[in-house]
């Protein structure tokens, strides 16, 4: 993969802005299981990240959809671009599926879903408490599912960053790298200590 080959700049800016929300939104869920004395304060935040989470998926899938992503190495084995094609379209799916279902199971407990001050999102479901247990399940595996999913999503990372160094990584990167086996460019002199060497 060569040095150009690189996501472009809304969709680095996107996957690392989403990387950290995603990691405050199961950190907070996690502390929403363990802790009841701060539950409500980490449920109101714990919506709106979510419907943050929402829109910047269906952003990043527009812009994926306008710039292709960048080829993977023609060395990589068919397996491995399998597993990357499935897992970002498993990805993809939580990202879309965990907000839109906890936006339902909320609905269906009739809890209103508060973004912000006054701003409040309708309800999506009816009220049924059947339905909100259900939905309830369901968000609760899927979020573990995403927590695997992520794991299994760095560890690739870091395989082929410190491993394979085959710019897979370098094209997510929010810094340009020099591909593999290419020296620093040269220092130039400073202009001082040309004109002192060239002096008689």
């Amino acid at each position: 993969m060569t040095e150009t080959a690189r996501f472009n700049r809304p969709a680095r800016l996107l996957h690392w802005t989403m990387a950290a929300l995603i990691l405050a939104m199961l950190l907070i869920g996690a502390a929403m299981v363990t802790s009841l004395a701060d539950y409500s304060t980490l449920v109101a935040l714990h919506r709106p990240l979510g419907i943050l989470i929402l829109l910047l998926a269906g952003l990043r899938l527009a812009n994926r959809w306008r710039h292709a992503p960048p080829p993977l190495p023609a060395n990589l084995p068919v397996w491995q671009r399998r597993a990357a094609h499935g897992s970002h379209i498993l990805l993809y799916g939580l990202m879309l599926a965990m907000p839109l279902i906890g936006w339902a199971m909320l609905s269906a407990a009739r809890y209103p879903v508060i973004l912000a001050g006054p701003v409040v999102l309708p309800p999506i479901l009816p009220p049924d408490p059947m339905l909100y247990a259900a939905l309830r399940r369901l968000h609760t595996a899927l979020a573990y599912g995403l927590f695997a999913l992520i794991l299994a999503h760095l560890a690739a990372a870091l395989l082929h960053a410190l491993i394979h160094r085959d710019g897979v990584f370098a094209s997510m990167a929010p810094w340009r790298s020099r591909p593999a086996g290419t020296a620093a460019p040269p220092k130039r002199r400073s202009r001082s200590l040309e004109s002192l060497i060239r002096s008689p």
